[in-house]
């Protein structure tokens, strides 16, 4: 399972309604988490780096990242993070 990440247009943004999907914000930590529905989501700020059991991928300040369901990882937070979330 891979975490996908890419760079969308303000166009996608708008087209997809993402501006209006709920705010999740997260202070510097490190914690598990399993994903039991795939997450779309796109970072406002911070920074993060979650591992996988294949994969390291840094997260950051416009980056939109989807994250399968059944995917188990270790998130660190190495700046606190803002981000408009939505689940599948």
């Amino acid at each position: 399972m891979k975490i996908e990440v890419r760079k969308l247009s303000e166009a996608e943004i708008q087209a997809q309604g993402i501006r209006s999907w709920s705010i999740w914000t997260k202070e510097v930590s490190k914690f598990h988490w399993f994903y039991d529905s795939a997450e779309e989501c796109l970072f406002l700020s911070g920074r993060v780096m979650v591992t996988t059991s294949t994969e390291t991928v840094e997260l950051k300040a416009g980056d939109f990242v989807r994250f399968p369901k059944g995917l188990a990882c270790v998130w660190t937070v190495l700046e606190p993070v803002k981000k408009h979330y939505k689940f599948e």
